[in-house]
């Protein structure tokens, strides 16, 4: 049983987006060496074209957002070894790359594998048994969604019903792309990852950093404010408290002043009571003595 190569690009837009393919991709994509091509739109000038047509003559296309006046189909299938295999742009689909709207054009089309584009995003997963792919966009740049992506395409061997996924991504500034490799079988719904993708370490480690220092510093102002918070309702506890303390002083003050007010005019009172006793005994002793006269 003999193996077909296949070629999956999308979005190359060459000159709008990119003035070039990159030199390395060009240099491994040899013409006699490619049995089918599957591009995904967005194919850009007409030199693109040409060189497509030179890797392979069995070139499929469908129509992207920037293919307006082309007479490309929106949609296509065709069958390579025991796969039957859907196309679709992607562009169409609302939100990008939403694996449920897949899923619709899965069914619609009956296909074990399912490519479609836009993104600029690599991706390959399973869903439901079936296959779905992105090659992402082989001159990468912003995508749609407003996003820098790596530049990437995908091979495929396919023999029968197993499918052996080649991904060329170009993953850092010194152009040295690296190789990922994963195999597959019809109607699985796993996939065995030979060789993974490791995307430069530094960037990663780059936006860790950066999202942890942005974490530290909202936490430290979180942190402040909470402890300028406590600072002032302990400041306002502490105010209240020496204003009750005031108040409670007061008056006591107050009431150590009625007591000594009433300290002081209570003997006065009684001296006063005692003045006017002696005064009623004395006209006693008097009106007596007058009494005393008038018997006599």
């Amino acid at each position: 049983m003999s193996t077909e190569l296949v070629l999956v690009v999308s979005d190359i837009l060459v000159p709008t987006k990119s003035p070039s393919i990159n030199e390395q991709f060009k240099s491994i994509l040899l013409p006699n060496k490619i049995t089918h091509i599957l591009c995904l739109g967005n194919i850009g000038n007409q030199e693109t074209l040409y060189w497509l047509q030179n890797l392979s003559q069995d070139l499929h296309i469908v129509k992207g957002d920037y293919d307006i006046y082309k007479n490309y189909p929106e949609k296509k299938i065709i069958q390579i070894g025991s796969f039957r295999i859907g196309m679709i742009h992607g562009h169409q689909l609302l939100p990008p790359d939403d694996i449920n709207s897949l899923l619709n054009i899965q069914h619609e089309f009956d296909c074990d594998v399912l490519l479609s584009g836009y993104t600029y995003k690599y991706n390959i997963s399973v869903k439901e048994n079936k296959l779905f792919m992105n090659p992402g966009s082989i001159i990468g740049g912003l995508s749609p969604l407003m996003e820098d992506c790596v530049p990437s395409f995908i091979l495929m061997a396919i023999t029968g019903e197993e499918m052996v996924i080649y991904s060329y991504v170009l993953t850092d500034k010194n152009e040295k792309f690296q190789v990922g490799q994963i195999e597959y079988t019809k109607g699985s719904n796993e996939l065995k990852i030979i060789k993974e993708i490791k995307f430069d370490e530094d960037d990663e480690n780059e936006v860790k950093n950066n999202n942890n220092n942005e974490n530290n510093i909202n936490n430290n102002k979180e942190n402040i404010e909470n402890n300028k918070e406590i600072k002032e309702n302990n400041i306002n506890n502490e105010e209240q408290k020496k204003e009750e303390n005031n108040n409670n002083n007061n008056i006591n003050i107050k009431e150590k002043e009625n007591d000594e007010l009433i300290i002081e005019n209570k003997p006065q009172i009684q001296t006063d009571t005692q003045n006017i006793k002696e005064e009623e005994q004395v006209n006693s002793n008097n009106n007596e003595a007058k009494d005393e006269k008038l018997d006599e």
